[in-house]
């Protein structure tokens, strides 16, 4: 069986998150009390994170912007909001400064992790809607993308745990019957790398196969060479394409973007052409 649409109703009611569908606009978690009706399936999913300080509303219109053909964009929002009435919402477990008085957009993410992994990755687009854990892809923006790679490694461990419990259903050989679904899509950073704050918390030495890229202006001071190694020891596959512009951020032009949308090209699905009610083999 095909995976189906998400709908609002079937995260739990303490996500706030937009769902932004191939054909159709955006329905909101905390707007929509009726479920609309059945967008035509997509074999993908696309996870956007937002950044330190941003909201799920702000972050959707990139999501329509993207137009992803057969791609289901969900965007989530952070779970706390920042303090001092700065406004936005932030992933860490707490919030911490750097020494010049910043935001620290390194302030661990165990939290946060676990709630997309158990909640969202796994409790809904897999058990719920019949999607493998290699039709999601993650694209993370600052902080989002810190978060996006530790979901990588997150889910992983997830379904490794799993089959050690003899738990066919969460993503090893499942009702689709594949085996060893344990690596997302992708993973999309922009201006962050893999977390300082999480390396203490890794307890497997077999890298991570999730496809991932980074992308970071050419000074950019949170993807520097040395933490482009950290995530190199992380993951098995990680692009690196730099800006020639200073500064990290959303890309400002389609040279910028080229790269993000050939990754993305590379990763997502397509069912065009193929035949209802075939079966993939793997």
């Amino acid at each position: 069986m095909p995976p189906r649409p998400p709908k609002p109703t079937d995260f739990p009611s303490h996500l706030t998150l937009t769902i932004t569908h191939p054909t159709a606009g955006p329905q909101t978690t905390q707007t929509t009390t009726k479920d609309p009706s059945p967008n035509p399936t997509s074999p993908n999913i696309l996870l956007l994170l937002h950044g330190l300080g941003d909201t799920a509303a702000n972050f959707t219109s990139f999501a329509r912007a993207l137009n992803l053909p057969e791609t289901t964009v969900l965007t989530l929002q952070a779970p706390q909001p920042l303090p001092f009435d700065l406004g936005g919402y932030h992933w860490g477990d707490d919030v911490t400064f750097t020494p010049a008085g910043e935001l620290d957009m390194d302030a661990g993410f165990a939290r946060a992790v676990r709630t997309i992994v158990q909640e969202v990755v796994l409790g809904t687009l897999v058990r719920k809607c019949g999607y493998q854990v290699r039709d999601v892809l993650v694209f993370g923006l600052g902080q989002g993308g810190m978060v996006g790679l530790e979901v990588a490694e997150g889910v992983a461990a997830a379904v490794v745990t799993a089959e050690l419990k003899g738990d066919e259903g969460e993503g090893g050989k499942g009702e689709r019957g594949e085996r060893n679904d344990r690596w997302l899509s992708g993973v999309v950073s922009i201006g962050a790398p893999y977390p300082l704050s999480a390396v203490k918390n890794t307890t497997t030495t077999q890298k991570n196969r999730t496809p991932a890229l980074l992308v970071a202006g050419r000074d950019s001071l949170a993807v520097t060479e040395s933490a482009v190694r950290r995530t190199k020891d992380r993951f098995e596959f990680v692009e690196v394409h730099r800006y020639a512009r200073r500064g990290d951020g959303m890309p400002r032009s389609r040279e910028e973007m080229l790269p993000i949308m050939q990754f993305l090209a590379r990763r997502l699905k397509s069912w065009k052409g193929v035949p209802e009610g075939s079966v993939e083999i793997s």
